[in-house]
């Protein structure tokens, strides 16, 4: 009787392969974010992310710390360059040889921070009140080490705020009745080259000019002298005498558009 699987001979099949060839795993090498590094390069000639370091406060107690501040920062940053919306996938980056790169120019032999370190870093260690302070006023000093390389006369500033959704019961979370969500309300100012220059993080329920002065403000001092043309765009929602008052006096033109 031929063999059910339609072969006469039931013998064990054996593949005799060519022992010159090599089949080796090298996963761990390879990467899909490489564009990274072209960040991470641009990072080195400007020296952003060393700024960041020699103004985050270090509030980690012990010696036992396996990475540098600024590591966890950089992998923070370019995580989300990268298009990682959070920290969820630290622990595959943490493998990964292009992210191994950006965090230490050295440090190709040993892993980035885990998902669960790069979580208290960014929910512990950078809500300290002196790094949220020196945070706020990074984004500008990052834009006044571009420009004393390309220097600006021209300084265009818009001013509006957002909607961050929320999901749970989050401190501060509220509910906005023209987004119709629970949500932050958070407040931005950029220039005209889209950087963002300052920013704050607001209750969701506050009207969308709340708290402007304090945002507004220190960015139009930082300009005060170095700008001979200076004007600011906004919504309607900015259209108060306080504000109108506030950029004559700073010598801005300004359009912004009137309740109807």
């Amino acid at each position: 009787m031929e063999h059910p699987a339609g072969e006469s001979d039931d013998g064990s099949l054996r593949v005799d392969f060519d022992r010159r060839l090599k089949l080796e795993f090298h996963g761990s090498r390879i990467t899909s974010d490489a564009g990274i590094l072209v960040h991470r390069e641009l990072d080195d000639a400007l020296g952003l992310t060393d700024l960041a370091a020699a103004v985050l406060s270090e509030c980690r107690r012990g010696k036992n710390t396996r990475h540098l501040l600024v590591g966890l920062f950089r992998q923070s940053v370019f995580g989300r360059l990268a298009g990682y919306e959070d920290v969820n996938d630290a622990d595959r980056l943490a493998h990964d040889p292009a992210m191994r790169a950006v965090v230490d120019r050295g440090g190709l032999d040993r892993r980035a921070a885990s998902t669960s370190q790069m979580g208290r870093f960014e929910t512990g260690w950078l809500t300290s009140e002196a790094n949220l302070t020196a945070l706020t006023d990074l984004s500008g000093a990052w834009i006044d080490r571009v420009h004393a390389r390309r220097p600006q006369t021209t300084i265009v500033l818009d001013m509006d705020s957002s909607v961050s959704e929320t999901h749970g019961a989050q401190e501060g979370t509220a509910y906005n009745g023209y987004f119709a969500c629970m949500c932050y309300h958070p407040l931005f100012v950029f220039n005209q080259f889209g950087d963002l220059e300052r920013c704050s993080l607001r209750s969701g329920n506050v009207h969308s000019a709340d708290s402007w002065r304090a945002v507004l403000e220190p960015v139009v001092a930082r300009y005060r002298h170095t700008m001979k043309r200076r004007y600011f765009r906004g919504d309607a929602a900015f259209a108060n005498p306080e504000i109108y008052a506030f950029l004559e006096a700073e010598a801005y033109k300004y359009t912004i558009r009137l309740t109807v």
